[in-house]
């Protein structure tokens, strides 16, 4: 039985054999959280993906991908993937050179037998505004096409992240509909100061400034006055020397990203199914253009109606697992340890489920529902 007050997370691990594989365990995930009540015939069902950022192999595998396309359309519905464009300068800055990002990933119309659009409009410009009361917001702006389906599945490669500690079904939902004017505004707390004592003046960092904020003498210099507090430099520096005062930088973007998921959840009302995998758990986001080791082991899929406990699920199991030494860890994290924590010491990643519970989102206590 369902405990009173708990939402159900649905979860299978990896184990596979003949005749039954994994890709048709993600299909009984699928329904067992009620795909079959949440789709319509002739409804246009957007599945909300994260492409991978040239260089990036964390992402999920296109072959997963058709078959969640498969379960939807034998509903008689009209899948298509679709993501937002970034706001910093990369593979995915534009739609163009996002869409060309996601065809060289393996995700063309061929191999997941769905249609690829980029939402938010070529330059990410293309939005409406959808009412929340937020701390925050009032409204958020979200990617127009994502808004024009009739349903939204979100699936998710979980893994740590630089600035939100973690990256799970909320960042993808947050983060990943909103334009790049609603993600610049998520991150107007971000602002980077150098250590000229560690600077080195390899410039890396100006090239991942997306608004031109660093120059680079004999050591850099951030303007504050030009920087859009999009974080970009932080992880770019090799030597350490660019620092964030995380105790309000990752909170505040947080809680703000959240009131972005709101928008979204509202907007759709029960119409959304998340999907989170659990392999290849890396310490950083897909959009750098390199994928580290993973932190543990690969764990499984889970799936859910709700997106704060599916990713409060995800959490917990990642930390059930040990954490390997030979990852950004450094050392042999035991069963039970927090390793986001280890990697993210200064920051709190628990904000985003307590904001977005108290957000009326969803709820951080779940029943955890293995699937054969």
């Amino acid at each position: 039985m369902t405990a009173k007050n708990n939402s159900t997370v649905f979860f299978c691990d990896l184990h596979a054999e003949h005749p039954e594989h994994l890709l048709n365990k993600l299909a009984k995930l699928m329904h067992s959280s009620g795909l079959t009540q949440m789709v319509a015939a002739n409804e246009f069902v957007a599945i909300k993906m994260h492409f991978g950022e040239a260089g990036s192999t964390g992402f999920i595998r296109p072959i997963f991908i058709r078959r969640i396309v498969e379960e939807i359309k034998k509903l008689s519905a009209r899948p298509f993937l679709t993501d937002t464009n970034t706001m910093y300068i990369g593979s995915r800055g534009h739609s163009l050179s996002h869409l060309e990002t996601a065809f060289r990933h393996g995700f063309t119309p061929f191999a997941v037998d769905a249609p690829v659009i980029i939402s938010g409009g070529i330059r990410s410009r293309t939005a409406e505004e959808v009412p929340v009361n937020g701390k925050y917001y009032q409204s958020v702006l979200i990617a127009r096409e994502i808004l024009e389906a009739d349903a939204l599945v979100a699936v998710s490669h979980f893994k740590g992240h630089d600035l939100t500690v973690f990256g799970g079904a909320l960042k993808n939902l947050g983060m990943g509909c909103a334009v790049r004017q609603g993600k610049l505004s998520m991150h107007t707390s971000v602002k980077p100061l150098v250590d000229a004592e560690n600077c080195d003046g390899c410039k890396l960092c100006m090239r991942w400034c997306p608004v031109t904020a660093i120059t680079v003498e004999k050591v850099a210099r951030i303007d504050a006055n030009i920087c859009i507090g999009c974080g970009e430099c932080f992880p770019s520096c090799p030597s350490g020397a660019i620092g964030i005062n995380w105790d309000s930088a990752s909170g505040e973007t947080q809680e703000r990203m959240v009131e972005h998921v709101l928008g979204v959840v509202n907007h759709f009302g029960k119409k959304v199914l998340f999907i989170n995998f659990l392999t290849n758990i890396s310490p950083s986001c897909d959009c750098w253009p390199f994928t580290d080791s993973p932190i543990v082991p690969d764990i499984g899929i889970l799936c859910s109606g709700d997106p704060v406990a599916i990713d409060m699920a995800s959490y917990d199991l990642v930390n059930q697992e040990r954490g390997l030494a030979s990852s950004r860890l450094r050392k042999e994290v035991p069963a039970g340890e927090d390793k986001f924590r280890v990697l993210y010491p200064s920051a709190d990643g628990m904000i985003q489920l307590k904001h977005a519970e108290e957000l009326g989102i969803g709820r951080r206590k779940y029943t955890l529902e293995k699937i054969k």
